[in-house]
């Protein structure tokens, strides 16, 4: 599979970079929309987003380049070169967060309600771009057969495109892509719930990511590693048992209190 989708004056344009780019324009335009329902400013909604994206893109890259250390400690000028690959979701999830929480706070603005609001275009996202590592030949699981794949009714090109080195794989990050993609639907569905509070959809997102992240990873031959377990599987319990905490607590809240759907009480 080529990983470069064109070429301008030898400047090559990589499927990478491309899928990065379309799920983070479609999540923005989705993420302000929704915003404009509850009266928050585009402003804000941009500022909060060029942040969030330009600081998690780094803790992605960081991430990824420190559980790789070995092989960037000879030519840290590669550490650079994201359009070839190696960003790691959970360090954009955290340091996006935490630019999230830093920035709502500063202007008194509630961090579940806009959390509620990008979680959902944020899956989309994710669902997008795992088709990027399918053109870099990354992110694949284990070695299988052509026929197991064609039992699993995996259109061709992507079987083909499992193929490396004359051994076909599971292509993991097309299972990682449906799956957020039904994600995506199933929280579009829960943000018209009436009773819906503010967080729970967050803490839903994080709950069922982590469930499919945790068991696709297992397939997966270039999992990062803690010591003799996979980051990737750690964090999802992490994050799990978190979105499951603040669930419950929020459950425990009248049922009228805290609503997602509940205007803003003043425009910022």
């Amino acid at each position: 599979m080529n990983p470069v989708a064109f070429t301008i004056y030898n400047f090559e344009v990589r499927w990478y970079s491309l899928c990065l780019l379309v799920g983070m324009l479609i999540s923005l335009f989705m993420v302000i929309r929704e915003a404009k329902r509850f009266n928050i400013p585009k402003d804000f909604m941009f500022n909060l987003a060029f942040w969030v994206i330009i600081i998690g893109i780094i803790c992605a890259r960081i991430y990824y380049c420190a559980f790789n250390f070995e092989l960037y400690k000879d030519n840290i000028v590669d550490v650079f070169k994201i359009w070839e690959g190696g960003l790691a979701i959970h360090g954009g999830i955290i340091g996006g967060f935490l630019t999230l929480l830093f920035y709502t706070k500063r202007y008194n603005i509630s961090t579940s309600k806009i959390t509620d609001i990008v979680v959902v275009p944020l899956i989309l996202a994710q669902a997008i771009g795992r088709w990027g590592n399918f053109f870099n030949g990354e992110a694949h699981g284990v070695a299988t057969t052509y026929m197991h794949l064609k039992e699993l009714h995996i259109p061709e090109f992507i079987i083909q495109g499992m193929k490396i080195g004359n051994v076909y794989y599971h292509p993991t990050f097309l299972y990682e892509s449906i799956y957020c993609l039904i994600g995506f639907i199933i929280m579009l569905f829960l943000r018209r719930y009436r009773y819906l509070k503010k967080g729970q959809l967050t803490c839903f997102y994080l709950m069922y990511y982590s469930v499919g992240r945790f068991f696709i990873e297992a397939l997966r031959t270039d999992s990062l590693m803690l010591g003799g377990f996979r980051a990737a599987q750690i964090v999802s319990v992490g994050m799990f048992i978190i979105g499951l905490i603040i669930f419950i607590v929020l459950c425990r809240k009248s049922r009228y209190e805290d609503l997602y759907s509940a205007e803003q009480s003043r425009p910022i």
